[in-house]
Order: C-alpha cells, then structure tokens, then sequence
C-alpha cells in the first residue's frame, strides 16, 4: 500500500527498526551519506549500508546486496532506495525476496513498474519522500539541519534581534 498521508508514514517509522540503505555512499557530499549518518547517529534505527563497491561506512559493514544482508540479518524493515529510478525494479525485486516489510523511494526514484510491484507483493511504499527529512519532520528535528530554525522568514518586518557590536 502506498503511504500516502503524514499519519501513515509516522506510523511506519515508528514501528520500524532496521533501514537498508540502497545505494549509500561514504561520500560525505552526497545526500546517501548525509541521510545515512543522520539516522544513524539519531539512535531510532540500526542503519547498514547496501552497496557491492564497499566493505564499511564510518565502521559500519556494508553488504554487496539485500539478499546479503538478509541471511546474515534478517528481512529488513525499510528498504530505503538511493538509486536511479531505472534501478527501482531490481531493487524493488531484491525488497521483496528479502523479506522486507517497506521500500521508501527517495526523492525523483519513481518508477511506476516497481511501485506496482512492490505493491501487489503487500509492502509499504513511500514514494519521491526522504526518509531523514520525514523522521525529522515527526522527531521535531528538521531544524537539525537547518530547516524551521526561525532564522530566515519570508514575512515582511521579521528580523533577527538586533546585534551589538
């Protein structure tokens, strides 16, 4: 089913545990790894890296595949996917025979054939979402990193508190 409303996805993260991340990178600039990082230094999910090319990010062991990662560790949670959406479909299949209970496509991955699949295999789908701004968003945490931090408004007359020098 795909989550389509704020209540739905909450409801996801919060019972949800394990993130394979599809795709993350040890590049420190790139949003896979900023993503990444974030949720796991949040301490909410036990986030492991799914990427052929690696063996660890910031000391943590990454698995070439899903399928990997699933015989040594279980079906996963949430599949979150940080690749192209040409890739949607293989990955999508990957989710499925890992067991795992949700995909969460991030922004621009949407790919009609893997969003219909993983819906008739009866996983949660969130679709062109990033899971770090949604859990932000629900933990009051989105000024973390650097949004709704008041310091910058659109309003006509808001101004900071006046500096002294």
């Amino acid at each position: 089913m795909i989550l389509r409303s704020l209540s739905q996805r909450r409801d996801l993260l919060a019972r949800s545990r394990t993130v394979a991340m599809v795709g993350a990178s040890p590049t420190t600039t790139r949003p896979s790894y900023f993503v990444f990082s974030y949720l796991r230094t949040q301490g909410r999910f036990r986030v492991t890296p799914i990427n052929p090319a690696l063996g660890e990010i910031d000391g943590v062991k990454a698995y070439p595949s899903l399928a990997a990662y699933a015989a040594e560790r279980g079906a996963p949670d949430i599949v979150d996917v940080f690749r192209k959406p040409a890739d949607a479909l293989g990955v999508t299949r990957e989710a499925i025979g890992a067991g795992a209970r949700a995909i969460w496509y991030q922004y621009g991955v949407i790919d009609e054939e893997a969003i219909r699949l993983a819906d008739e295999a009866g996983l949660d789908i969130v679709v062109d979402r990033c899971i770090k701004v949604e859990s932000a968003r629900f933990d009051s945490g989105l000024s973390i990193g650097g949004f709704d931090s008041g310091l910058i408004s659109s309003r006509r007359g808001a101004s900071l508190p006046a500096m002294r020098s």
